[in-house]
């Protein structure tokens, strides 16, 4: 059966369960897609797996672009989201959606994905009001590997950092409910 938001939106308010995995190219998304797989992710961390840089800020829009089109190629029932890369979104309104844009109409991403929370709310806004599904990133942020001085853990314990991102992110997504930018039901 084909993916859609609706059909993610449907499952999450019936306390099912997703899969999603990355997949990068054609032949990878042909084999998700065949198991099953809900969902799949074409992440900016392409730049480190599949291209051989550094670190994911390497990544452009025209790359996610360029996988995002192998992907959906080769997955013909999952639904498609496409990270929106470092930069992209961090510009004025015009070019933010723009670049997701290109996502959706040449990549046929069914939704992309942006790191952040508050720092990035009337980007998730204003993405959302041009039609494009949105999906939100919990936990490590890649693109931020520079403002962190790498790859750290962001609290001094593990119960501080459940504490901390779980009250963030709650926060966050009731602020998104009020907004009407994502729903409860």
């Amino acid at each position: 059966m084909k993916k859609t938001v609706a059909t993610f939106r449907e499952a999450k308010n019936n306390n099912e369960k997703l899969t999603m995995v990355t997949s990068y190219d054609y032949s990878m998304a042909k084999l998700v897609d065949g198991a099953g797989i809900d969902g799949i992710l074409v992440g900016d961390s392409l730049g480190m797996v599949t291209l051989g840089y550094d670190d994911t800020l390497s990544v452009t829009v025209d790359d996610m672009v360029h996988h995002t089109k192998a992907v959906s190629r080769g997955a013909k029932n999952a639904l498609i989201v496409a990270d929106l890369p470092f930069l992209s979104y961090h510009v004025n309104t015009e070019e933010t959606i723009r670049n997701a844009g290109r996502l959706i109409q040449e990549g046929h991403a069914h939704a992309v994905k942006l790191e952040g929370g508050y720092d990035v709310l009337d980007k998730v806004e204003t993405i959302v009001k041009a039609q494009i599904p949105v999906m939100g990133h919990i936990g490590l942020t890649p693109q931020s590997i520079n403002a962190f001085g790498g790859f750290k853990v962001q609290a001094e314990t593990p119960t501080a950092k459940a504490d901390g991102v779980l009250r963030y992110y709650i926060d966050f997504f009731n602020t998104l409910t009020i907004l009407n930018i994502v729903t409860t039901h």
